[in-house]
């Protein structure tokens, strides 16, 4: 925050992203459960999702856009300090971002998993400045990725029409304390409201000897109460961006791009109407890819540099949102000319 004392600041300094080739449409979805392709779009303001195939993996998604996100940075893996890995759906429990160091060659850089669902890139790039604004690591690499058809029970229209998977990636890097790109942050999380989306864990017992049982490893599919998140959403995310950019010492007028968590339109549309935002401030690839979660906005970020969307000096608002519950905002202002 600009306020604060720092022996650097941080800048984003290269974008990537990767997602599964295969596609499920509404139409696809109709033929499955009951709906339409109009009751989606309508509610969600999705047209299709990218899953992956049981051939590709968290590894593969998160390696391809680190890969990309460090040519970009014009970074050697091996010049990296630290990989931050947000994500939800490991390939493996005990953590996935210690085998994309491995894939990428990231043999300096220490690596670990960071969970706070689809607000996971946020928290995850406040993270990262904490240990570059000490003057504790220089580079860092911050993938946020899912692949939560995994968990998606696809014969429930609440939950099935929504999930999708993909990857993003940046680069972060030291600046100047005076070049510092991250002007604010404000995160959050109430957990009395953790019963309205889940992802739990329903073990199934076994007995060990007569007197000692234990419960298998076992997850149950994505539960959603979605009225109750939608409420939340709409009312908390507006003001943990206002209070972003108070730290930031900004007003919403001076916002350039909205970049919210890709859960669904309406809710998009809701908060930045609530923040005085024209929709063209917006940015949104949600009817491509469906909620993928703590991917959502790095491969979002990555789509709009590539497009020419953004330029050197705007103001971005991010905001993540979601399960925890858990919800964060961070002001950035990007420093890459397209």
């Amino acid at each position: 925050m600009r306020n604060g004392f720092y022996s650097a600041g941080i800048g984003i300094t290269g974008s990537g992203s990767a997602a599964p080739a295969g596609r499920l449409t509404n139409q696809d979805l109709a033929r499955m459960v009951e709906t339409s392709d109009d009751w989606i779009t309508t509610r969600t303001g999705i047209q299709q999702r990218c899953l992956a195939t049981p051939k590709e993996s968290l590894l593969t998604l998160g390696t391809e856009a680190s890969q990309k996100a460090l040519a970009m940075a014009q970074v050697q893996p091996q010049e990296l300090d630290l990989v931050i890995l947000a994500t939800s759906t490991p390939d493996d429990l005990f953590g996935s971002a210690v085998s994309i160091q491995r894939a990428i060659g990231a043999t300096q850089a220490v690596a670990f998993d960071l969970t706070a669902a689809c607000s996971g890139f946020v928290f995850g790039l406040v993270n990262a400045a904490q240990f570059i604004r000490t003057g504790a690591y220089r580079k860092v690499l911050l993938i946020g990725a899912d692949i939560l058809s995994r968990w998606v029970d696809w014969s429930d229209r609440s939950t099935c029409i929504l999930f999708g998977d993909g990857a993003g990636a940046v680069v972060i890097e030291a600046t100047a304390p005076d070049r510092d790109r991250l002007l604010g942050f404000e995160l959050c999380s109430d957990g009395s409201l953790n019963h309205t989306l889940t992802l739990n864990h329903q073990g199934e017992e076994k007995n060990l000897t007569e007197e000692v049982t234990v419960g298998q490893g076992k997850y149950q599919p994505i539960t959603m109460k979605g009225k109750e998140v939608y409420r939340f959403a709409v009312e908390k995310v507006p003001e943990v961006i206002l209070k972003a950019l108070f730290h930031a010492e900004l007003t919403a007028e001076q916002v350039d791009w909205l970049l919210l968590h890709q859960a669904n339109q309406r809710i998009m549309d809701a908060v930045a109407q609530r923040l005085n935002l024209p929709p063209e401030r917006v940015i949104s690839n949600l009817a491509s890819y469906g909620n993928t979660s703590a991917a959502s906005i790095p491969l979002a970020l990555d789509e709009a540099q590539h497009a020419g969307k953004l330029k050197s000096g705007d103001i971005i608002a991010m905001s993540g949102f979601g399960a925890g519950l858990t919800w964060g905002s961070a002001i950035v202002q990007w420093q890459i000319e397209s």
